[in-house]
């Protein structure tokens, strides 16, 4: 499901015109399996799957596959409905420099929302 995260970015272009200055790297992790995506001016430019040695990124996602999973269902239940819900209930941990995803945070929020099934 990740590694089609750059179609739905790129096809979005009111997503891509948000995150115009974002370029940066971030880890999305779902249990053991490691994901580091590469934004250039809003565009995800590469999706690479690990495992990684020392990988290089400004913050990283770190939840199980049973809490992504229940966060991109079309309508997800409570508690899976945004990030930070994910985080309050502490099936989330957000690690590493907080300040391009805070900075940039309806596009990072947008952007992991594009995943859900019969997203648009």
């Amino acid at each position: 499901m990740i590694e089609n995260i750059a179609e739905h970015v790129n096809a979005d272009a009111n997503l891509v015109r948000r995150g115009r200055f974002v370029t940066t790297a971030f880890l999305i992790a779902v249990d053991d399996a490691d994901y580091l995506i590469r934004i250039a001016e809003g565009r995800v430019t590469s999706v690479t799957t690990g495992p990684f040695i020392t990988p290089h990124y400004s913050f990283a996602l770190r939840a199980s596959r049973e809490a992504w999973e229940k966060f991109w269902q079309p309508l997800p239940p409570l508690g899976f409905t945004d990030i930070f819900a994910l985080v309050k209930n502490k099936l989330l941990r957000i690690e590493g420099d907080l300040h391009p995803f805070m900075s940039n945070l309806l596009y990072f929020k947008d952007m992991l929302a594009s995943l859900r099934k019969g997203a648009s």
